[in-house]
């Protein structure tokens, strides 16, 4: 398939710059597959559309300050570096810009010196390897250091962290929000629950894989980047359970969509305890095993996410979503509002 399939109008006002003062307020648009029906709701009525017995499973990752403004030791240079991966005790696989002025061997420096780095590898896509150097510990080091990552996109400062934070964020090391489930408030969680909903937790660490952009006219060109995930035996159970019976699994976000379908392809259309990389990239047409329906919010044109999207409810009823979206005035992208698809 070609990349301009998944092309749409987005006028730029309606990138959403800031989060809504309440969460669960954010306008919902609700797809029906079958049908190729679209009603129009908010966030908080999420509820009406979850049954006892269905598990909703959320990704509990928890996003880093992980870009750091720095400077080369040498010449003073500014350098921005986004961290993408842990690799193996102080090395991450980061993101530097400029990249081209960090060779193997740059040596750089954050916050007067609080923490360095050497540069001690180059990545196929562009990426580097450093190692950090620090006193005491470095999640605390980077916590007084690090900014949000927040997209590009967004060009208004965030004035509160945990607005860029699920409120179920457990699992440190992503670079960047599990943004479909930004919409939850502890109060909808716990109604959730109390309605019989079974509440499952998985972690995808969100990395280059989901926001790297599609640079290939032939989509399936594209090489997705891997990224970590892992799954508890409470999970697996949960889930097999539900397969087994009436009910739906319903992911919120595509980070917990392709963990699922990773690990279901893997077991054969199970569920067990595991942890691994993925690098699974979905678009049509693919064959789902695991989901049932689908929590998202409205993703960039030609994007990985609008591909896995149109896989799971047919492209052209997703493309005219977005158009009716774009007429009411929905709120896009990461601060933007959500649609679920059943």
């Amino acid at each position: 398939m070609n990349i301009e399939d998944f092309d749409f109008e987005l006028p730029e006002e309606l990138i959403a710059q800031t989060p809504l003062m309440n969460r669960a307020e954010s306008r919902l648009m609700v797809l029906n597959r079958e049908h190729e029906q679209i009603d129009h709701r908010y966030f908080y009525q999420i509820i009406d559309y979850l049954n006892p017995g269905d598990c909703l499973v959320l990704n509990n990752t928890k996003v880093l300050p992980a870009r750091l403004f720095g400077q080369k030791e040498d010449t003073g240079g500014k350098v921005e570096t986004l961290l993408l991966n842990q690799l193996e005790g102080d090395e991450w696989e980061v993101l530097i810009k400029p990249a081209k002025k960090v060779k193997v061997g740059t040596r750089l420096t954050f916050g007067d010196g609080l923490l360095k780095a050497e540069c001690v590898g180059i990545k196929d896509h562009g990426g580097r390897v450093i190692r950090f150097e620090y006193e005491g510990i470095f999640l605390e080091v980077l916590d007084k250091l690090g900014e949000m990552p927040l997209p590009p996109y967004i060009k208004e400062q965030l004035d509160d962290r945990d607005r860029y934070q699920t409120v179920y964020a457990e699992e440190v090391g992503s670079a960047a929000a599990p943004t479909a489930g930004l919409h939850f408030t502890q109060e909808l969680l716990e109604q959730i629950k109390a309605k019989g909903v079974h509440i499952a937790y998985i972690t995808l660490h969100v990395g280059l894989g989901t926001f790297r952009p599609v640079q290939v006219d032939n989509i399936e060109e594209h090489d997705m980047h891997a990224e970590f995930y892992q799954m508890t035996q409470e999970t697996a159970d949960l889930l097999n359970e539900a397969k087994q019976g009436p009910n739906k699994i319903v992911a919120v976000g595509t980070t917990s969509v392709r963990t699922l379908e990773t690990i279901a392809r893997d077991e054969n259309g199970q569920f067990k305890e595991t942890s691994g990389w993925t690098d699974i990239f979905i678009y049509p047409p693919y064959d789902f095993k695991a989901i049932d329906g689908m929590i998202t919010n409205f993703h960039l044109p030609k994007s990985t996410l609008i591909m896995l999207v149109s896989a799971f409810a047919n492209k052209d009823f997703i493309l005219n979503a977005y158009h009716k979206a774009v007429q009411e005035r929905y709120r896009f992208f990461s601060f933007g509002d959500a649609m679920i698809i059943l």
